[in-house]
């Protein structure tokens, strides 16, 4: 609570559609996003996709707190149990949340669930990017980030992306791209160090 925040994007617009929607974010993103996200939408229910082991009911607890539901799965682990649930949270009008890379990487490189329900539910994607102007960084596999207190974070909302119904294998690997890209504008190598403190 005690960071400058500064938003790049039209929330008021994202915040008026009735439809749900994606939203995507790197791994090592995560710390301030559920504070923001009420910040954004404060009448807007979502649920996060978490991994289904300790640390996944961890992250379950935290975002709890800001109102925010999660479904437990992962490609490795109730992979299609996950994609049931994120289905049946969006027919009930519910944002979802996704941090592609996870839960155990690589960083940076987007897996394919999201696209695939992007392309089954129509639902459209924003991309989220969070800057966070003074971190501590961890030597975890995403580089995990700790804004500092008194710090300041940036949220960059990227342009909407729809993700059509009918792709062949080669048009999905271009989708697939086409969404990592739009999350790694902004990278930067300070953000992408080895745990230096930056």
């Amino acid at each position: 609570m005690t960071l400058r925040r500064e938003i790049v994007g039209d929330v008021e617009k994202l915040n008026q559609r009735k439809e749900p929607m994606i939203h995507v974010l790197w791994h090592n993103q995560i710390m301030v996003s559920p504070y923001l996200w009420r910040k954004m939408y404060p009448k807007r229910e979502v649920v996060v996709l978490t991994s289904a082991s300790k640390d996944g009911a961890i992250l379950a607890s935290a975002v709890k707190v800001f109102g925010v539901g999660a479904v437990h799965g992962s490609s490795s682990r109730r992979g299609a149990a996950a994609i049931v649930a994120l289905r049946r949270a969006a027919k009930q009008g519910k944002d979802l949340v996704f941090t592609p890379d996870g839960p155990r990487g690589p960083r940076y490189k987007l897996q394919p669930g999201v696209v695939k329900i992007a392309q089954t539910t129509g639902l459209l994607v924003v991309p989220m990017h969070f800057e966070y102007l003074s971190c501590w960084t961890l030597k975890t596999w995403d580089r995990f980030q700790i804004p500092k207190p008194f710090s300041k974070v940036r949220l960059t909302l990227r342009d909407p992306i729809v993700v059509p119904r009918e792709l062949d294998e080669e048009g999905f690997e271009k989708e697939r791209l086409r969404l990592e890209n739009s999350l790694l504008e902004g990278i930067t190598k300070g953000q992408d160090n080895h745990g230096d403190d930056h």
